[in-house]
């Protein structure tokens, strides 16, 4: 299978950056692959969260993980593009992680600059987006309103994380 969950120690790091925006948040898993960063959102007091994710191999774990967890409420799986999701999403969400393959470059200036750009409505005030790519890859500073706020590197791993400019 193609799909590179996100690692235990990165998970770790990116939720102890989350937990003061954690509780009763709404929180979009893109590219969720296994669908782990989603659940445990769920399980650290996000209200809702949904998993988007079109992959037949990964949407099979990701459906299994949930049956073998017993997970009936509070989470929802997309099997869609990303792209697709975009344009018909409702919103507004708390924090929107994404994690698309890290050789598909092309997939991180689309969807951050979707989420800056004419999607940017789905975002709540105050909202966080997060990217996971590989350390070598160089994100834009900024998409539309989307400004990096932080970044934050372990191992071959990043998290960049994106707030909505003030007044835009």
């Amino acid at each position: 299978m193609a799909t590179r969950p996100t690692s235990d120690r990165l998970r770790e790091t990116l939720f102890n950056v989350l937990t003061p925006r954690m509780e009763g948040c709404a929180f979009a898993d893109l590219y969720a692959g296994s669908g782990a960063v989603g659940l445990e959102a769920l399980s650290r007091g996000a209200a809702r969260v949904v998993c988007v994710e079109r992959g037949p191999a990964a949407l099979k774990a990701l459906r299994g993980n949930l049956a073998r967890l017993g997970v009936t409420e509070g989470l929802r799986v997309e099997a869609a593009s990303v792209p697709a999701w975009l344009k018909r999403a409702q919103g507004p969400w708390d924090i929107v992680f994404l994690d698309p393959p890290y050789e598909a470059v092309e997939e991180y200036d689309r969807t951050l600059g979707a989420l800056g750009g004419v999607a940017a409505g789905l975002l709540a005030e105050g909202a966080v987006v997060i990217a996971e790519h590989r350390r070598k890859t160089k994100l834009e500073d900024g998409y539309g309103v989307l400004r990096r706020v932080r970044l934050l590197e372990q191992g071959d791993a990043a998290l960049s994380f994106f707030e909505a400019e003030a007044g835009l």
